[in-house]
């Protein structure tokens, strides 16, 4: 069951991609989106956890950026109560159910239910260090080009203060996001008891208690 998922979760992520390559006329720009960019990182990651072990906090930080392309897109962009709301040509797409919808949730049902492994909380934190790397890459970016693939990072309509304040408010998100998943793999576990990566041993599956942090 959990190659059926890994391997599931890697070719949608895939067939998202390519459909959204067809879709764009094979415009390589596409690739300076977090949703893109993050669908290669799980598709990478599950396909070959399919083959040979991956460790659980690579999966982990995987999931947890293919979780923030879902909730991002559905809590805001795409939410016309946001005020980050953007019309989306391809908003009803094959490629934009995949990438948006599709694969970050059969990224978090694998970790969460398939999975299930232990990981420490603080990873929540190392976690950060991708998305936080994609904003220093977005804002350097749109200094040349002056065009940003989002708009909450948008300097020229944000300004730096506005931007900021988002990008503040984006990594506390993703941070309880990640302790989240982390959080909920645990409950899971004690409802669901299972399963944990073949021939891992108890060292790298164990829960960092509060006290021996």
């Amino acid at each position: 069951m959990t190659v059926v998922f890994r391997a599931l979760t890697a070719v949608c992520a895939v067939a998202g991609i390519v459909f959204l390559l067809v879709w764009n006329h094979g415009d390589l720009g596409a690739f300076v989106y977090f949703t893109v960019q993050s669908s290669v990182v799980i598709a990478a990651v599950s396909a070959v956890a399919v083959f040979r072990a991956v460790p659980a906090p690579v999966r982990g930080a995987a999931t947890l950026y293919s979780v923030i392309t879902g909730t991002v897109y559905h809590a805001l962009l795409a939410n016309p109560s946001s005020p980050f709301y953007q019309e989306d040509s391809g908003a009803h797409t094959v490629h934009n159910l995949l990438l948006h919808t599709v694969t970050p949730i059969l990224a978090a049902v694998t970790w969460l239910v398939i999975e299930r492994e232990r990981v420490r909380w603080w990873l929540a934190a190392v976690w950060l260090a991708y998305p936080l790397a994609y904003l220093v890459f977005a804002l350097v970016r749109g200094a040349f080009v002056h065009e940003y693939p989002y708009p909450f990072v948008d300097l020229d309509k944000e300004h730096a203060l506005g931007v900021t304040r988002n990008s503040i408010g984006f990594t506390l998100a993703f941070f309880l996001l990640g302790l989240l998943l982390i959080g909920l793999g645990a409950l899971l576990r004690r409802v669901l008891p299972g399963a944990r990566e073949p021939g891992a041993s108890d060292e790298d599956a164990r829960v960092e208690d509060p006290a021996r942090v």
